[in-house]
């Protein structure tokens, strides 16, 4: 399965995931030249900006390494962008949660952490 495809299934499976929890997915794949949010969702009066990392090995080190300082500031950069170009969108908090779909084990897991970073002073 190549790369692309195997981070797509695991953003359906993510998708999947969040809707079951109760999420309400807003947008999936937002792009624009700078980066690409992988889900935007609301949880109740809380709008989500949701990374998606999918691993079928940890020759790359673990999904949760991934979300380095400068992925959190693209992600925040996005966050913003996103939001003014959604204005109508109007929600009290933001958060950014991280889901991990973990396919080096069977049958693969999915972890979720709410609220995994806040986002850097600097954005």
């Amino acid at each position: 399965m190549s790369r692309h495809r195997l981070a797509r299934c695991g953003e359906e499976e993510a998708a999947q995931y969040l809707q079951a929890q109760g999420y309400t997915i807003l947008a999936r794949n937002w792009r624009k030249r700078e980066g690409e949010l992988d889900i935007v969702a609301h949880d109740n009066e809380t709008l989500a900006f949701i990374e998606v990392k999918t691993r079928r090995t940890l020759t790359q080190g673990t999904a949760e390494e991934s979300i380095d300082p400068r992925k959190q500031s693209q992600l925040a950069r996005m966050a913003q962008r996103f939001l003014a170009e959604h204005p109508h969108l109007a929600f009290r908090e933001c958060r950014f949660d991280v889901v991990v779909v973990d396919k080096t084990v069977l049958p693969s897991q999915i972890r979720h952490y709410r609220n995994a970073f806040d986002p850097p002073d600097s954005v």
